[in-house]
């Protein structure tokens, strides 16, 4: 019999799919027992239970691949602790390769796979036909096996998470639906349904394709939209194997297990998603299917037939399209949302749902018990969503592409082709001419690297040394020896001023933000736990007056953490003020020559020093010039009013025509940073990693009288030799390109892997930065002591292992101090390279 409505709970989750059941269970799992749960229909009736049911865990980051093999670790067990068959099968995965684009990528994810702890081998042609009698591998040039892979019941397993809840005293309501989300004074208070309200302070939207309305009504924007999702079950196949494994043949755009002895068949069709629901999803759509389009899906029927030829002897049994949804930029949308305190997303799982709703439903469950989740989801963080991602228009073409770029070639530097040109700088067009082509980041164009002007331009780079790379190093070069202008437009802006700005800020900061007008402080933000929310630069513009830039990934969670502090710090008001600046970053050993033709400032270092900023004339307009530098050179950040950026561009250019000033890229820019050693947050530190750990100790005030949160943490770090720490490494003699998540081997044991890495051209040889570990501390002996190796697309180089960057240490050039290049690379790396 149906249990009435409460009027209270503790937690409520909304929606009765895999995840939202996985969320309940997990809830339950921490000890908590007022936990309910709302199904508009019946459990499983949105997407879950026509989903394929395929269990994987190679991931593109660390704790997205946590995510899969929780789950799968999970559903080994799941029956025995709730009592639920869920029809798990660990029967392995093939993913095969037919070109060497595609090899490469499948060595590449192996290793990086062994980053994470998975098993990931590859595997021959012959051995990949040997496991699947059914594959022409004609054409096959090498596989990956993941033995650990497998299979479930999505309804079963769904159903299992359901028993799990209720045995632990969670309460689970069916033909229920949720009419509005309650918010007062900026929190949630209550979830409203036909049958009353239920008051609640913590609620999660597992909606599926139903969240981004439900969410939009809240003005809050969880971009994601559905789209048809074909799959075919064939008729039965004599002598099927039963423990045959899942089949993916990504080119091809297909993926095929077994299923009660038929082969079930589904599709990832490239660049040719098909939308759905574009005016709304049908709020009693449930258990539905919607019309096959067998044309639709011929060509990749076609690819599979070819693939498995014994697929052209049997029939169809049943040919079926149902809706899943996709976000833009295929990673979930997990966590908090930022301006309503107590509320929750889980949703936009991309086909991966059910591989996925054990470690999404623990982490959740985790997230909204303490507040914080258990490690960094950054990458699947709803907040990196920007507020026009729920235009209407933008999600249906991303979408089209989306569907496809699940399986499509992850090459270095890719962006999106769809739905571009959302966000443009004001010298767009300007550097478009110039030769630019450019990547999608939070929606804005930005210049990757710059091709001969009037050349075609490409919207990816290769894993080898291709166009991308050459223009790379030519910028590079000019940056180390010229003068290179980089558009930084993208940069968050946030004004924060009142008569208690300094103590909010000083309470957010590690390092010390009293410092008189015109100085500038870059600092860490702190959660309880130490680790870093975000780094920030703060500029002093007056007493009550500051001038806080970020990163534009970073606008929408560090305006939340900003405003959600400044709630208990008293008059401190917070402005988004981007769309009033561009920024021109002017950097180089002749970056004072250029600035010093286009205006009458004094860029001197007596007059001008590092970390500080004036309001100079330049051109026939104003910035603010802050002097500071991404790349380890001389150089200055120009931030202008948007209206006068063309101007003061154009001024710069002519003045440069005969020092040859360069135009610079992202992909430069990341290339210079790594060499000089600066930290990249979301990539190289994040909000489980402390500055101690991320070697930036150094921003760190200890004697500063206010007191900053997640000082305690620090403060019981500080005597101690880190047993994980952020360290410079470099392959003198790799060929192959290195670009993040390679695994780091010491003495023939793993002890971490690259968060980052790029090609250092000025060091000549792969460069990057990673964590790692050893539980007597990560010291100078213990590297000093240590044979390190770098695994690349599944092969392992000599490298070399440094707790200080190997370009320039001791910032000379930052200061001014040109002394030639040679005289500060690391002499270890020097001596490396000699031997070559």
């Amino acid at each position: 019999m149906q249990s009435k409505l409460t009027t209270q709970a503790e937690y409520v989750i909304v929606g009765g799919g895999i995840i939202g059941l996985s969320i309940a269970y997990h809830l339950t799992r921490l000890g908590h027992r007022d936990v309910l749960l709302l199904e508009r229909d019946q459990l499983t009736c949105g997407t879950t239970w026509h989903a394929a049911g395929l269990v994987t865990q190679l991931r593109a980051t660390e704790n997205m691949a946590k995510l899969a093999q929780y789950t799968a670790d999970l559903f080994k067990q799941l029956e025995k602790l709730t009592g639920q068959p869920t029809g798990f099968r660990q029967s392995g995965s093939i993913t095969i390769a037919a070109t060497l684009e595609r090899l490469e990528e499948l060595k590449r994810g192996a290793s990086m796979g062994r980053s994470f702890g998975l098993d990931v081998e590859m595997i021959s042609a012959a051995e990949a036909k040997r496991r699947v009698p059914l594959l022409d591998v004609t054409d096959v040039i090498g596989a990956a096996w993941i033995p650990s892979d497998g299979m479930t019941s999505p309804v079963d397993t769904a159903q299992a998470f359901a028993a799990g809840a209720r045995q632990g005293g969670a309460k689970i309501l069916e033909r229920t639906p949720v009419t509005r989300i309650v918010v007062e004074k900026g929190r949630i208070s209550g979830i409203e349904t036909a049958d009353g309200v239920v008051r609640t302070e913590k609620a999660v939207i597992c909606t599926g394709m139903w969240t981004r309305a439900l969410a939009a009504e809240l003005n809050w924007t969880v971009p994601l939209q559905a789209a048809e999702h074909f799959y075919v079950v064939t008729e039965a196949i004599a002598g099927l194997p039963t423990d045959l494994p899942t089949i993916r043949d990504m080119d091809a755009g297909f993926y095929a297990k077994p299923d009660a002895g038929k082969l079930l068949v589904g599709f990832f069709e490239y660049n040719n998603g098909k939308p759905w629901g574009m005016d709304g999803i049908p709020r009693d759509f449930s258990f539905d299917s919607l019309p096959d389009d067998f044309e639709h899906i011929e060509p990749y029927l076609v690819n599979a037939m070819r693939r498995m030829p014994a697929l052209g002897n049997v029939g169809l049994q049943l040919n079926f399209n149902g809706p899943e949804s996709f976000t833009p930029d295929n990673r979930f949308l997990l966590g908090p949302a930022s301006d309503i305190a107590g509320l929750y997303v889980a949703a936009g799982f991309n086909s991966c749902g059910i591989e996925s709703s054990g470690g999404a439903g623990k982490v959740m469950a985790e997230w909204m018990s303490t507040g914080v989740p258990d490690s960094d989801y950054w990458e699947m963080d709803v907040r990196r969503a920007m507020p026009f991602q729920r235009n209407r228009r933008y999600l249906r073409d991303r979408t089209v592409e989306s569907v496809g770029n699940l399986w499509g070639l992850h090459w270095p530097h890719k962006s999106p082709e769809t739905a571009r040109n959302v966000r443009v700088s004001p010298l767009h067009d300007r550097l478009a001419a110039a030769g630019a082509n450019f990547g999608e980041a939070a929606g804005w164009e930005r210049a990757q690297w710059f091709g001969r002007p009037g050349a075609p331009t490409s919207a990816h780079a290769t894993f080898g040394r291709d166009n991308w790379f050459k223009a790379n190093a030519a910028e590079h070069e000019a940056v180390r020896s010229g003068v290179a202008l980089f558009d930084q437009t993208s940069f968050t802006h946030l004004l924060v001023h009142g008569r208690d700005a300094l103590a909010l800020l000083q309470r957010l900061s590690t390092n010390d933000v009293d410092v008189p007008a015109g100085r500038i402080v870059y600092t860490p933000w702190l959660n309880d736990r130490g680790g870093m929310e975000s780094d920030v630069t703060i500029a002093r513009l007056g007493d009550q007056e500051f001038l806080v830039v970020t990163a534009a990934v970073q606008r929408i969670r560090d305006i939340a953490w900003l405003r959600m502090h400044a709630k208990s710090a008293g008059h401190a008001l917070v402005a988004d003020v981007s769309s009033g600046y561009a920024c021109l970053s002017v950097m180089g050993p002749r970056s004072r020559e250029l600035l010093g033709r286009v205006s009458p400032a004094d860029f001197s270092d007596a007059a001008f020093p590092f970390a500080t900023f004036r309001e100079i004339e330049i051109g026939y307009g104003m910035a603010l010039a802050f002097r500071m530098t991404f790349v380890g050179e001389l150089g200055w950040e120009l931030h202008i009013p948007t209206e006068q950026a063309l101007g003061i561009y154009d001024a710069l250019m002519a003045a440069g025509r005969d020092l040859n000033v360069h135009h610079a890229g992202y992909v430069a820019l990341n290339t210079l940073r790594l060499e000089a050693g600066y930290r990249d947050w979301g990539v190289d530190v994040s909000d489980e990693d402390t500055p101690i750990e991320s070697g930036l100790g150094f921003t760190i005030a200890w004697n500063k009288g206010e007191d900053f949160i997640g000082r305690a943490i620090l403060e019981s770090q500080r005597a101690q030799i880190p047993r994980r720490r952020l360290i410079q490494l470099a392959a003198p003699h790799a060929v192959p390109l290195m670009f993040g998540t390679e695994p780091v081997w010491r003495n023939g044991s793993l002890v971490g892997y690259l968060r980052s890495a790029g090609f250092g051209h000025t060091l000549g040889c792969g460069v990057g930065m990673g964590y790692l570990r050893c539980e007597s501390g990560v010291s100078s002996e213990w590297l000093s002591q240590g044979s390190f190796e770098i695994e690349i697309a599944s092969e392992k180089h000599v490298a070399i292992a440094s707790l200080r960057p190997f370009y320039d240490s001791k910032r000379t050039r930052v200061k001014g101090e040109l002394r030639q290049v040679a005289d500060i690379i690391a002499p270890e790396l020097l001596s490396a390279r000699s031997k070559r």
